[in-house]
């Protein structure tokens, strides 16, 4: 069992920025990809970006290249979401993800563990 645990997410003006993490511990933090997912009142869960094990790969989907940026720490257990040039649209709960394995885009097949989500909120 991996247990994820949130936190960093809060209110911030469009245009600002924010930083959230995701604290894992249960196996071995480097056995995992690790991601953000992000869930809008009534839509649907998506993914947000993606991190290979170590750190030297990326994926994200076009609504957030050059605004999103994902980072690891693996002697900490620790991935972090830095958001930038934040949108109202997106406000939303945001979960941290971990997949067994290297490849970040193995976290699209569906995540092997969640963490409880930390809402973000974007003010216009």
């Amino acid at each position: 069992q991996v247990q994820l645990v949130e936190s960093g997410g809060g209110l911030v003006q469009a245009g600002g920025s924010l930083t959230i993490s995701c604290v894992a511990s249960g196996q071995t933090f480097s056995n995992y990809a690790m991601g953000w997912f992000r869930q809008a009142t009534g839509k649907e869960r998506e993914f947000v970006i993606g991190i290979n094990w170590s750190g030297s790969s990326i994926g994200y989907p076009s609504s957030v290249k050059g605004r999103f940026t994902i980072s690891r720490d693996n002697a900490k257990n620790t991935v972090y979401l830095q958001m930038n040039r934040l949108k109202p649209e997106d406000t939303a709960v945001y979960y941290c993800a971990a997949r067994y394995g290297v490849n970040w885009d193995s976290l699209e097949k569906g995540p092997d563990y969640w963490g409880q989500g930390t809402q973000v909120t974007v003010s216009s």
